[in-house]
């Protein structure tokens, strides 16, 4: 269907009315948005020109109306949400923003329909598509513009069980065609518009703060949507002392609060985000952010507004996108294999896509629905109700908070959904390897805690067998400070479920305080700072080394368990036998040398590894008396944990840590919905 208007409507006087209305069925749960400022290294994300014939570059012939739209003009609907398409040329919208992910919508909330509605001008034709789960185009319907015309179209989700989206092309025709507004609206106004506590958790990343705080009050969509938002910090750079600070708070309000606490890890900051929401009373859902994120605001509006459409409780994720590579996509969603007992990208997804290189209408499988077990919490939405029936996060510090929480959620019948088109741009992994720094206690202890808690094996699965080899690797490459951290984990989970809160603020400490005594964990940033390798005889003999055979991995690791235990060479101590970059430095080379210069993956320096046969020994031993401890225990300490899971995940529990008194709550009136809590608190704890 389209209403055509007359000719003299002008673009402006159409932004501010609303195409249509809320009604008391419709709602507005998807709006066509493109970046602020036209920021070109996202565009393919809102934008696809592969169609465009002749286009010598992404941006030719791209307008948006208020070009340069910065934050003041964030209520300048024009520039956020109008396109022109040049005349002769074609646009597609079918890109990860702005099509609309129907599978998702049919699969797990109370739509059965949607309403497509778009006001447009000039001359040109608009024509919709939607996929299958394959990635299958089909052409739906298209529309002739000549002058200013309003279309819309509703349209069935009836086909989309396994995957698919709808969206629409633009093409110009002997004139320009400007897209004014468009946006997609579902039956679903049935349910009152719910709205958000957003918590934020940060260590000394101030500056990443601002810059959100920034991105949301510019936004007065978002505000609609969040009731409070907390910024909980626990660092020694406090977010209050930020250059900016004080002049987005002031335009914040009382939207702001800044709650100061003890380091107690991304858990316990998340965990702190939680708390005050229930703790409210007014916010039908907490929205966790990272805090070294970039937002796309309009995720987080659709991510309350999918919430609210949803059949049951559900947990809405956003995707996280790679900050320093902005079109690639992390992943599309996470699962856990509950047999190895280890996360990754659920079933057919893959890390790392490039957009630009492949949008979304070229890549098939991005059409199939994707089922998650959790969803990352550098962006997650969590019902208020959901927290209150199954308790707040584990407090595990980090690693494995999130994926616990979605499994526990799961467990208790609520799912988890990844939303397309709700995402953050966040430090991406590629240049970290946190397995053999301070993290590495934190990935083995929260690991096998996990595992007691979900593991449906008698014994874990592949846990056990993974973590023997994981040992053994970090041995035979030398990293001898990552292996005590390894075990230092295993011993105090076998210590039981007390542990955890009582231990939260100290173990990271010492972990690191544990460097100390190790000289692989000592890294170097001076490109002379060690001597030179020492060029002898190579002990692969001039080939490429390779890791083993899986049908020779057994002989040939107990050949290199033999050697590690001999001594090393004398000269191995005052000169490496090899320099390696960070990408070279693996187990199976790392092995073959006495010493080793490797660089760190973040490229900022480099360490020295240097075998040490006592130092081996006494940790493989520890590492193999930990593990049998942890194998025969299984059945007690899975029952230790399970049963205090509700208890360590409480608010009482959560109260005490925070050092926060819950009975002055319990006497409290209830805050009206919609109400204030006061302005920035400096030095709450």
């Amino acid at each position: 269907m389209s209403t055509d208007l007359s000719a003299d409507v002008q673009a402006g006087e159409l932004q501010g009315a609303g195409l249509l209305p809320d009604d008391g069925t419709w709602r507005e749960v998807h709006r066509v948005v493109f970046p602020v400022g036209g920021d070109l290294d996202v565009l393919p994300l809102y934008v696809d020109f592969s169609h465009s014939e002749g286009v010598q570059s992404e941006t030719e012939g791209l307008e948006f109306v208020s070009q340069g739209l910065g934050e003041q003009d964030s209520e300048a609907a024009g520039g956020r949400r109008t396109l022109t398409v040049p005349a002769g040329k074609r646009y597609s919208l079918g890109t990860y923003f702005n099509a609309f992910p129907a599978s998702y919508w049919r699969r797990w909330t109370r739509a059965d329909v949607v309403r497509f509605a778009g006001t447009f001008s000039g001359t040109g034709t608009v024509t919709m598509y939607k996929s299958n789960a394959r990635g299958l185009r089909q052409r739906v319907t298209s529309w002739r513009v000549e002058g200013t015309a309003v279309l819309t179209e509703e349209l069935s989700l009836a086909p989309f069980a396994d995957g698919g989206w709808y969206w629409f092309d633009m093409s110009g025709g002997v004139q320009p065609l400007t897209l004014v507004e468009a946006s997609w609206s579902a039956p679903v106004a049935d349910r009152t518009a719910g709205t958000a506590t957003i918590g934020i958790t940060t260590f000394n990343r101030p500056d990443y703060c601002v810059e959100t705080l920034r991105a949301l009050a510019s936004d007065a969509t978002v505000l609609d949507v969040v009731d409070e938002i907390v910024i909980v910090d626990q660092g020694t750079q406090r977010v209050r002392d930020q250059e900016g600070f004080d002049e987005v708070a002031a335009r914040l309000g009382s939207t702001l609060r800044i709650i100061e606490q003890a380091n107690l890890g991304g858990s316990g900051g998340f965990a702190r985000g939680m708390f005050e929401a229930v703790r409210g009373r007014t916010s039908r859902y907490v929205l966790l952010l990272d805090d070294d994120v970039n937002i796309e605001p309009e995720g987080i509006v659709r991510a309350v507004q999918f919430g609210d459409a949803c059949a049951k409780p559900t947990l809405v994720g956003g995707h996280m996108f790679d900050m320093y590579d902005r079109a690639t996509l992390h992943t599309m969603g996470e699962a856990v294999n509950l047999y190895r007992f280890f996360w990754g990208p659920a079933r057919g997804m893959t890390h790392g896509h490039n957009l630009a290189a492949s949008n979304l209408r070229q890549t098939p499988w991005m059409h199939k629905r994707v089922d998650v077990d959790y969803n990352g919490w550098w962006m997650c939405l969590i019902p208020v109700e959901v927290v209150e029936e199954i308790g707040l996060s584990l407090p595990a510090f980090i690693k494995w908070d999130d994926a616990e929480y979605g499994l526990r959620a799961l467990e208790a019948g609520y799912p988890t959904v990844s939303l397309p088109g709700a995402c953050v741009w966040h430090v991406s992994w590629n240049d970290k390897d946190d397995t053999i720094d301070w993290q590495a206690y934190y990935h083995e202890r929260n690991r096998f805690l996990v595992a007691l808690l979900y593991s449906p094996y008698e014994r874990g699965g592949r846990l056990f067998r993974e973590s023997s080899y994981t040992d053994v690797k970090h041995l035979i490459s030398m990293q001898y400070y990552a292996q005590a951290l390894r075990n230092r984990a295993l011993s105090d989970l076998l210590e039981g479920p007390e542990h955890l809160h009582r231990t939260l603020a100290s173990t990271l400490p010492a972990v690191r305080a544990l460097r100390a005594d190790y000289p692989d964990a000592q890294v170097a940033s001076a490109p002379d700072a060690y001597p030179s390798p020492n060029r002898g005889k190579p002990p692969h003999k001039g080939k490429e080394p390779k890791a083993p055979k899986r049908v020779m991995l057994v002989p040939w690791a107990a050949q290199t368990v033999l050697r590690q235990l001999r001594p090393a060479r004398q000269e191995a101590v005052v000169r490496p036998d090899v320099a390696l970059a960070a990408t070279e430095g693996k187990w199976w080379e790392l092995s073959l040398y006495d010493s080793a210069v490797v660089s760190m993956a973040d490229g900022k320096g480099a360490v020295w590894y240097r075998r040490d046969p006592l130092r081996f020994r006494r940790l493989l031993t520890e590492a193999t008396e930990l593990h049998r401890r942890a194998l025969v225990g299984w059945p007690e300490l899975r029952r230790q944990y399970k049963a205090a899971l509700p208890r360590i995940t409480s608010m009482q529990a959560w109260a005490d840590t925070f050092g926060v008194d819950l009975a002055a709550d319990r006497d409290a009136p209830a805050a009206p919905a919609g109400a204030g809590t006061g302005g920035p608190e400096r030095g709450e704890s």
